[in-house]
């Protein structure tokens, strides 16, 4: 980690925690707009329910997409200091127009304005979020041991705050929507994001900040590249020798901790071509990146293409997470939410019990779990990475069944009651039946999300981590956007039959059904992730008197690649 302190004791908690009340802001103003925002569109913008839906689902979906390319401009030209403080300028900025929007703004000029307003959010989101997390990472040195073991705790206080910041919105500021006024709602989140920038700002000098490495995907580009030129080549020239480091790597600052010299690995080794030394590059001087690649860059190449089908076999996680905002709050709101005879639960602020299920589930999971575990696998985080993931995939199944047995139930009281017919009626049926799949959503949560981020931080290549952490939230965006498609495909099938499993009448649609088809999906996606997460390898780095730059033999022979 090319990291230049500017002050010895700079990072470690003292930093990290500025970094943390930013992420529990953000979290704070994206979810005190996403929680409700169906509800605003259909009830102040007048729009059709379906067109109110797929405006949802674009607008997550965008907001949970664009952060691969904030990450790439800030990974590749402005860094990831001034980044943050830019996109909380402009998420300050936009929030403000969308309050302006619904309060100051001609009517007939207002849906124009809220929608550009949104989606100045989105690139603020996208910018800001992949920065902010790996920002934060980087204040622990992974060459300190100590710290070491601080970061993977790190990552599930991080969710901690993620989790408190988009609870204490989903009921605090819908609940002000609802019975207040849209107006405050909003401009609370402007104030809170305020708030954060300042907060951020004070920490400046506590901060380890990270040399801006340069385009990420050059050397991506450049290895498969001098592996194709290659194809043919089986040995190397003469001595047989391959370049550890590259010339990038041979000054280090004073104060920069030291560069990971990656273990060549068995796997892909068509790319370690790319290393092999024929005629031309011997007589050129200096080398050509695009015709001769050190072993160091080939197995970062080789990381980013191991953690491909991993992140294909995490989608089905964001298409299960996709119904938390829209069918999950459709069946709350046929429900009876009352709690005494004078206050009624907003059915969007149901996906707050999902938070507090977060916050819980992460403080067991480091604090009792992960104790426990280390004392029988002796791994400093007591199971791996990826056994953390497939436990939260093996609870979305259990998420989608269970899902599917409540609305089965829900519909069977509908009939009992003669309420088919009318979408609009409140079933007699107490909202808690719902809360076992807010809680099995609120504990999957955490083993899948964090776990996905601490993989993708830890095993992507230093100079790429803020496009792992935008890689990582992308999981939900194309979820959103699959399970519009999966929708789409069903409404296909069953409109033949003559009556849609998901059609505007939510008391005489299928809703069970579909839940089934998703736990299905699920089932089958787990047994395609356990497979590829068995043949992963994980990152293995030499040891610390390499890393210096150095020659290794390759020991190349004819026909061995």
């Amino acid at each position: 980690m090319n990291i230049a302190s500017e002050k010895p004791n700079a990072g470690g908690w003292n930093a990290a925690i500025f970094i943390i009340l930013v992420e529990v802001a953000q979290q704070f103003a994206f979810y005190g707009l996403a929680s409700n925002l169906i509800m605003y569109l259909t009830d102040v913008l007048d729009q059709p329910l379906a067109a109110a839906a797929k405006n949802v689902n674009t607008w997550l979906g965008i907001s949970l997409v664009f952060p691969v390319l904030g990450a790439f401009l800030a990974d590749s030209y402005f860094g990831r200091f001034k980044t943050i403080v830019f996109s909380i300028t402009i998420y300050f900025l936009g929030m403000v127009l969308l309050t302006l929007s619904i309060s100051v703004i001609p009517s007939q000029s207002r849906r124009a304005v809220f929608f550009v307003a949104l989606y100045i959010l989105s690139v603020a989101q996208g910018a800001l979020q992949p920065c902010l997390q790996t920002f934060a990472a980087d204040q622990f040195d992974e060459n300190t041991p100590e710290e070491i073991k601080v970061k993977s705790s790190f990552f599930n206080w991080w969710y901690v705050g993620f989790g408190f910041g988009a609870t204490s919105a989903a009921v605090g500021v819908v609940y002000l929507q609802d019975n207040v006024g849209w107006g405050l709602g909003f401009g609370i989140l402007a104030g809170v994001l305020v708030v954060s920038l300042v907060s951020f700002l004070v920490g400046t000098k506590r901060y380890r900040k990270q040399r801006r490495p340069g385009s990420p995907l050059t050397t991506v580009a450049q290895v498969l590249v001098a592996a194709a030129r290659k194809w043919h080549v089986t040995k190397t020239l003469n001595c047989e020798c391959v370049y550890y480091g590259d010339d990038k790597g041979e000054a280090l600052l004073q104060g920069q901790s030291q560069p990971q010299v990656l273990a060549r690995t068995n796997q892909l080794r068509c790319l370690d071509k790319a290393t092999i030394i024929d005629e031309l590059d011997a007589s050129t001087n200096p080398r050509n990146p695009w015709r001769l690649c050190s072993l160091n860059e080939v197995e970062e190449v080789k990381l980013v293409l191991r953690l491909i089908p991993l992140w294909l076999s995490f989608l089905m996680f964001g298409v299960v997470q996709a119904q938390l905002h829209t069918f999950f709050t459709k069946q709350s709101s046929t429900t009876i939410r009352s709690i005494g005879p004078h206050f009624q639960v907003p059915a969007a602020s149901l996906p707050g019990l999902v938070g507090i299920a977060n916050i819980f589930a992460v403080l067991i999971y480091d604090r009792f779990f992960v104790p426990i575990a280390q004392k029988y696998t002796g791994h400093p985080s007591g199971i791996t990475v990826l056994q953390r993931i497939g436990t939260g995939l093996v609870l979305s199944i259990l998420l989608m069944v269970v899902s599917a047995l409540v609305e089965a139930k829900r519909l069977n009281i509908a009939k009992d009651y003669n309420l088919i017919d009318e979408p609009q009626a409140i079933i007699p049926m107490r909202v808690w039946w719902l809360l076992p799949q807010y809680l099995i959503l609120g504990l999957a949560y955490p083993f899948v999300m964090v776990g996905i981020q601490e993989l993708f931080y830890g095993q992507m290549p230093e100079q790429m981590r803020s496009m792992g952490a935008a890689a990582s939230m992308s999981v939900i965006g194309v979820g959103s956007f699959i399970s519009n498609w999966i929708i789409s495909v069903l409404e296909l099938i069953t409109s033949r039959n003559g009556e849609k499993w998901l059609g505007d009448n939510i008391n005489r649609a299928h809703l069970d059904y579909f839940y089934w088809v998703l736990a299905v999906l699920s089932t089958l996606n787990f047994c395609v992730y356990a497979l590829i997460a068995n043949a992963f390898v994980y990152k293995k780095v030499e040891r610390e008197d390499k890393v210096k730059t150095e020659l290794s033999c390759a020991n190349y022979q004819d026909g061995e690649i």
